[in-house]
């Protein structure tokens, strides 16, 4: 029995032995991967420099030239304003307004400026001066929650249960939005404000959208006039309870015997269900009377087009930073180009 306890050991030393220098070539083979890596990439990052020494004075003189170059540009330049114009279209108008908005920017890009003037009612010169038009939905996270909390209170309960808030706010078609940004491009710093009367009226008098207004209207002046209709009864029942009340403490008074407990308590509970309904019916109208005032008009202008508009700067549509940009670029793949050229001929001749 000693024997085998003395057999087993030495077995066990060995397979431990084993083990762990199986674990130290892992280990060892690890850290030389990772060595390899850093060395590599301590190589491309010497090679790059080397080449960037190599051909400094050149790209030097390459951004120089495209910095003057890009100067002399910027100064001949035509100036370009951007005019911008907050706006909420009501009645389902939002697809008209980017369609027409997008006849305008193609037409701009054509510079047909015979039709843009025609159908902007502008001068052919100034329709000449405008360069783009773009539209584009203004909504943030709340005004977007605000609608999915207005879309979930129109459904049944049914459905309500199946609609996923992150799913919709993922799917959000940005023509839902409340607000829209319209923006004008162009070398005429005050034609934006030219072209707000007939960018509206392309909308507002479209037939269509004037017949939903007019049926909002009548819904909102018939929901009103139920509103206070209902609002004088309330009032009515609420001044023929005061008097039943009064007349029975009076009785109370005389020495009638009326259970007055039950009595006022069934008269409190309808007093109270009238304030309910009376505070609803205040709640409900001043809804409308926002409703109205949102309804109003087919487009709500939110914010006009200024007088006069900023002009479009910025470094990215700069000539002197692009033009010195694109010469560098150029520069250094010509470099590229010729450095791997003569390697490869160098290879081949020590083949």
């Amino acid at each position: 029995m000693g024997d085998d306890l003395g057999k087993q050991q030495p077995s066990e030393e060995i397979d431990l032995g084993q083990l762990f220098n199986a674990i130290g070539k892992i280990f060892d083979r690890f850290f030389r991967f990772i060595r390899r890596i850093f060395k590599g990439i301590f190589g491309l990052v010497l090679a790059f420099l080397i080449f960037i020494q190599r051909h400094f004075l050149k790209f030097v003189a390459v951004i120089v030239l495209g910095l003057i170059l890009g100067v002399f540009l910027d100064i001949k330049k035509e100036p370009q304003y951007v005019s911008t114009m907050v706006i909420e279209p009501n009645f389902n108008s939002v697809q008209q307004l980017y369609n027409n908005i997008g006849f305008y920017n193609e037409l701009a890009k054509a510079k047909d400026s015979v039709s843009l003037a025609e159908a902007l009612n502008i001068t052919e010169s100034e329709a000449l001066s405008i360069k783009k038009f773009s539209v584009e939905s203004y909504s943030d996270e709340n005004q977007k929650i605000i609608l999915f909390d207005k879309f979930v209170r129109s459904l049944d309960s049914t459905t309500k249960r199946a609609i996923d808030m992150k799913a919709y706010l993922k799917n959000f078609n940005s023509l839902d939005a409340r607000f829209h940004t319209i923006s004008v491009t162009a070398s005429d710093n005050t034609i934006a404000k030219k072209l707000q009367p007939a960018i509206i009226s392309s909308i507002s008098n479209n037939s269509y959208f004037n017949l939903q207004k007019d049926i909002s209207d009548s819904n909102i002046k018939l929901q009103d006039s139920l509103f206070n209709k209902q609002i004088i009864e309330i009032d009515s029942l609420q001044n023929l309870y005061k008097r039943v009340m009064l007349k029975e403490a009076e009785r109370a008074i005389q020495g009638t015997n009326i259970s007055l407990g039950e009595t006022t308590g069934v008269q409190n509970n309808k007093e109270i269900s009238l304030l309910d309904k009376m505070k609803e019916l205040k709640t409900g109208l001043v809804e409308l009377n926002i409703e109205r005032g949102n309804k109003a008009s087919i487009l709500n202008v939110i914010s006009d087009f200024p007088k006069k508009g900023a002009q479009d700067k910025g470094i990215f549509k700069s000539y002197k930073f692009l033009i010195p940009s694109l010469f560098l670029i150029l520069a250094a793949l010509v470099s590229i180009l010729l450095s791997l050229n003569k390697y490869l001929k160098n290879h081949k001749k020590n083949r």
